[in-house]
C-alpha cells in the first residue's frame, strides 16, 4: 500500500501559500569547542541520524487527478547539501543580525518538489558561537513515526562526529500509472473518499482549511474550550509575506520563584508574563482596554493517554497533545490578579487527569522540545483562525548540558508559525535553567516584536515584585 498523506499532513500543503508558509523552525546557539565545530563535521552528523528519520529523505507526490490524497515517496536525488546549508555573519555578528536573517530564512517555502525540511549552519556569531537554524514542514513531524531533526542530533555528553558514509538506497519511485492504481484500488473500498478528495482539490485553499477545521487528525489534538469567535483587535490581521524574529532570554528559577509565591504552575507563570506584555503591547497601540478585555491563546499541552501511565519513547509523548483555549486578561491591571485568573483558567485541564506534568516530559530520551513545539502548530493548522488571537507553545527540555557533536547547546529558541490572520506566535523552551522565548511576528503587523520581546522581560520583572 502507498505512504499516503493523512488528510490533516494534506490539509497543510492546501492551505500554505506565500504569506503563510506551513513550517516549524528552531535556532540553537552552540558554544563552538577548542576542537572547533565545522559545516563538515554538522554534515557527519546529520546524515549518520538520517537513517532513524526515513521521512527526511522522502518528497510529496501528487495522485494525478487529485483522485487521492498525496503519497511520500523516497527521493531519488536526495542532497543532504541542499537541506544542510552554510550561512556566515559578517564578523562579529550579533544577535540582532542573527535573528533577522532568522526572520528572512522563516519567511520563505520549502521547496514542495524535495524533502519538505532544512538546516542552516551560521557562523560569524560573536563569541565563537555558532548557530543552527532548522525548518521543518508540519506534514513532517506527527510525533508518531517521525520526530523533529533538532532532537535526535543532541545528546548529553559530547562526541567527535565520525564521518559519515551514506549507503543508502531510494526506492523506485511508483509511475503515474500505479498512482492511479492504488487510488482506484482504495477508491473501490472507500468511494466518498474519491469524491471528497477531488472536490478538495478543486475548492481554494480557505474552503480547504474550513473543512478541516473540526478535524483532528495525525495528534490526538482536543478543543477543551467552548468554541467561539475570538475578540478582534490588532492581533488578527491578514498576514504579509514577511516576518520579524525576537527573543526573550529568562531564568527558570525566576518563574518558580513566582510560582512558589503565588501559586499555579511554571506554565501559568510563563502565560502571566505574555499576558503582561500583550496589555502594554495593546496600550502602546492605542487600543482601549477594559477590565474584561481579553486575549485569546491557543495553548498546546502535552497530555497522557487514558490507556499509558509513563512515556519511555518520543512517539508516545508525541501522539497525544491538546489544543486549549485560555482568555488571558489583558484588561487586569494587577499582576498578580492576572496570574491568578490564568491559574483558574488553567486548572480545569490540569484537573483533568491527562496533562503531563514538566518532569514526566523530562523522561523522553533526546531533545523533545523541538518535537512538540512541531505538534503544538499541528494542533494549531487543524483549527479555525478565527477562535483564538495568538498561540503560545510551552516546552520542557532537559536541564542539564546537551550537545550537537562536542559543541555545547547554550540556547534554543522556537519559532512557531503564523496562521493566516495571527500577527504573532510565541514559542517557550526551558532548557539547562534557562527559559527562552521566540517570537515571530508578520512583517507589517508585528513591526514592533521586539517591543514585545521587553516588554516580556518587564511582566515577569512586575510579577517577581508583586505583592498582595
Amino acid at each position: 500500500m502507498p505512504d499516503r498523506l493523512s488528510a490533516l499532513d494534506a490539509s497543510f500543503r492546501y492551505v500554505e501559500d506565500h504569506a503563510t508558509p506551513m513550517h516549524v523552525g528552531g535556532v540553537a546557539i552552540f558554544e563552538r569547542p577548542r576542537s572547533g565545530f565545522s559545516y563538515a563535521q554538522l554534515l557527519d552528523l546529520v546524515g549518520a541520524r538520517l537513517a532513524y528519520l526515513p521521512r527526511y529523505r522522502q518528497r510529496v507526490l501528487e495522485v494525478p487527478g487529485h483522485l487521492a490524497r498525496p503519497v511520500w515517496v523516497d527521493d531519488v536525488d536526495f542532497d543532504l547539501n541542499y537541506h544542510v546549508r552554510r550561512s556566515a555573519l559578517p564578523q562579529p555578528g550579533s544577535d540582532e543580525q542573527l535573528f533577522d536573517l532568522v526572520a528572512r530564512l522563516m519567511s520563505r517555502r520549502l521547496a514542495p518538489e524535495r524533502p519538505l525540511w532544512e538546516a542552516y549552519f551560521i557562523e560569524g556569531l560573536a563569541g565563537d558561537r555558532v548557530a543552527l537554524v532548522t525548518k521543518t514542514h508540519q506534514s513532517v513531524v506527527d510525533g508518531v513515526g517521525t520526530i523533529e531533526l533538532g532532537q535526535l542530533i543532541l545528546d548529553p555528553t559530547p562526541a567527535e562526529p565520525e564521518p559519515f558514509e551514506d549507503i543508502w538506497t531510494p526506492r523506485r519511485e511508483p509511475s503515474r500509472t500505479q498512482l492511479v492504481l492504488d487510488a482506484v484500488s482504495e477508491g473501490v473500498q472507500r468511494p466518498g473518499e474519491v469524491v471528497e478528495n477531488v472536490r478538495s482539490a478543486a475548492n481554494d485553499a480557505v474552503a480547504a482549511a474550513g473543512k478541516l477545521a473540526d478535524t483532528v487528525g495525525g495528534v490526538a489534538s482536543t478543543l477543551r474550550t467552548l468554541v467561539r469567535p475570538a475578540p478582534s483587535g490588532p492581533l488578527n490581521v491578514r498576514v504579509s509575506g514577511g516576518r520579524v524574529f525576537a527573543a526573550v532570554r529568562t531564568r527558570l528559577e525566576d518563574f518558580r520563584k513566582i510560582r512558589a509565591a503565588h501559586g499555579g504552575t511554571v506554565n501559568d507563570v510563563v502565560l502571566a508574563a505574555v499576558t503582561g506584555a500583550l496589555r502594554e503591547w495593546l496600550l502602546s497601540r492605542e487600543e482601549t482596554l477594559t477590565p474584561n478585555t481579553t486575549v485569546r491563546a491557543l495553548v498546546p499541552l502535552a497530555v497522557r493517554d487514558a490507556e499509558t501511565a509513563e512515556y519511555s519513547t518520543p512517539a508516545l509523548v508525541g501522539n497525544q497533545v491538546a489544543a486549549y483555549l485560555v482568555d488571558l486578561p489583558v484588561g487586569e491591571p494587577n499582576a498578580v490578579l492576572r496570574l491568578q485568573h490564568i491559574g483558574h483558567a488553567m486548572a480545569e485541564h490540569l484537573d483533568s487527569g491527562r496533562s503531563v506534568a514538566a518532569r514526566g516530559l523530562l523522561k523522553v530520551g533526546g531533545f523533545a522540545p523541538a518535537t512538540l513545539h512541531s505538534l503544538g502548530a499541528r494542533a494549531a493548522g487543524s483549527l479555525s483562525g478565527r477562535i483564538f488571537n495568538v498561540m503560545v507553545t510551552n516546552s520542557p527540555g532537559p536541564q542539564m548540558p546537551m550537545y550537537a557533536g562536542e559543541a555545547r547547546l547554550v540556547e534554543m529558541f522556537p519559532v512557531m508559525p503564523l496562521m493566516r490572520t495571527q500577527a504573532l506566535a510565541i514559542g517557550v523552551t526551558s532548557y539547562h535553567g534557562g527559559v527562552y522565548f521566540g517570537l515571530n511576528g508578520d512583517r507589517k503587523a508585528a513591526f514592533d516584536v521586539d517591543l514585545v520581546a521587553g516588554m516580556i522581560e518587564e511582566s515577569l520583572e512586575e510579577l517577581k515584585g508583586a505583592h498582595w
